[in-house]
């Protein structure tokens, strides 16, 4: 079985020592590399290609919403887990619309790491149980004027467009996925935001949550 190949960024050496022994001490996952700041993060990750990027938000110089923002676009099939003390709704939606498909508090156990960066390399998304309902309901409540209408106003291949995308999916993944063209996911994508009244990625995520596509939340 292949190991889930893991990066860690994180400017505290001594939390990172006590992330990397904890990943290394489960059979399917190994750190293949680490960094203390987000610009090194990027440029390694961007030659190493890891299958999750553990990202600390609060980082020197390039903070890891920058860093998870620069990844991204060189990088977009490298799934990036935010780790954060902040369970505040404004970091959380920040990172979402950066391109984080996952976010863990730090005052969380051990497990919810490790349960999320298993899940972020099976293509899904993760949001720590711990973010409170006020929190969420900043990223989920506050709808358009117009009213977002439901899933059934999407065709199928809309809705799973638009589930890849909020997962943090480039478009070319998107349609090597799906076994369509590029130009096919786009018009997908245009058509389906169009019908919600969606206008960005963030709205896309927002959808996404209200949908129950995004894992446990």
């Amino acid at each position: 079985m292949d190991k889930i190949r893991v990066f860690l960024a994180e400017d505290h050496a001594t939390v990172r020592e006590g992330l990397k022994m904890l990943v290394n001490s489960q059979p399917d996952m190994e750190v293949i590399g680490e960094a203390g700041d987000g610009s090194s993060t990027v440029s390694q990750a961007e030659q190493l290609r890891p299958d999750v990027v553990v990202m600390d938000v609060s980082m020197p110089g390039l903070n890891g919403l920058k860093a998870t923002e620069a990844l991204k676009q060189a990088c977009p099939q490298i799934r990036i887990l935010a780790l954060t003390r902040h369970s505040d709704g404004g970091y959380l939606q920040q990172l979402l619309a950066a391109g984080a498909t996952g976010y863990v508090l730090k005052q969380s156990v051990a497990a919810e790491l490790l349960r999320a960066i298993r899940i972020l390399s099976a293509g899904g998304g993760y949001l720590d149980p711990g973010i409170t309902g006020k929190v969420m309901n900043t990223i989920v409540g506050r709808q358009p004027k117009s009213g977002v209408q439901t899933q059934a106003a999407l065709s199928s291949r809309e809705a799973e467009v638009l589930r890849l995308i909020a997962l943090g999916y480039s478009n070319k993944e998107i349609a090597e996925e799906l076994r369509i063209s590029v130009k096919t996911v786009e018009a997908h994508k245009a058509n389906s935001m169009k019908k919600l009244g969606i206008t960005s990625r963030i709205g896309i995520v927002r959808y996404a949550i209200l949908q129950g596509w995004m894992v446990d939340l």
